[in-house]
């Protein structure tokens, strides 16, 4: 029954770290010149705009490692196409980022002010989702900072590559994929990420907790 609990607070995390990811990669395009994102619909926090069935059923079972389905983005409406590239790819898990510290102030509230609906104490399962927030918003984050190709690493890194390296080292997305794939399935992937992701939960629910405590 506990494990059913976990999954049904679990649900509304992941639609929100999926969803705020994908909507600032459109936004931080939009904002730098492209209209695409708009034209495409993406920029709402409706999740089902956003979703990649794969990508969240991933997520869901990792609670680190997943996936929404790409804002189209088109780099030759930016001004300086490999910068505002990389800043585009960047806002989304720096998004998630901050939503792990937002997520981690919502902990220390919840267990600091205890609120009853008679004999419930509807304070318990939001410090659940708190929790859930802070881990999987951290995960997807540092997941997706990963200099692999496809992932927003990969954009990011691309941008301080010497010109002439670029093009070739984004043309291994479909390689990087299928290397993504075997550390996964390996476990290499995470044994990397699920200590540094505890570290930094950690350490984000460590300093927030000093502004309640």
């Amino acid at each position: 029954m506990w494990n059913f609990q976990i999954f049904l607070l679990l649900i509304p995390v992941l639609l929100f770290a999926l969803t705020i990811h994908e909507f600032s990669h459109g936004l931080a395009a939009y904002l730098l010149g492209d209209p695409t994102p708009k034209k495409a619909g993406r920029l709402t926090l409706n999740p089902l705009k956003h979703l990649d069935l794969f990508g969240t059923l991933t997520l869901f079972l990792t609670q680190a490692i997943g996936w929404a389905k790409p804002v189209p983005i088109n780099p030759n409406y930016f001004k300086n196409p490999w910068r505002d590239m990389a800043i585009t790819s960047a806002a989304g898990p720096l998004s998630n980022f901050f939503s792990a510290i937002f997520f981690a102030l919502l902990y220390h509230f919840f267990n600091k002010f205890s609120f009853q609906w008679g004999a419930f104490k509807i304070s318990e399962p939001l410090v659940i989702i708190s929790l859930l927030g802070v881990k999987i918003n951290m995960g997807l984050s540092l997941f997706n900072f990963l200099p692999i190709p496809p992932l927003d690493g990969s954009k990011i890194l691309v941008k301080f590559l010497p010109p002439h390296l670029r093009e070739n080292y984004l043309r291994l997305e479909l390689v990087g994929f299928l290397v993504i794939l075997l550390l996964a399935l390996t476990g290499i992937l995470g044994k990397t990420l699920y200590p540094l992701l505890n570290f930094l939960s950690n350490l984000v629910l460590n300093y927030t907790g000093l502004l309640f405590y």
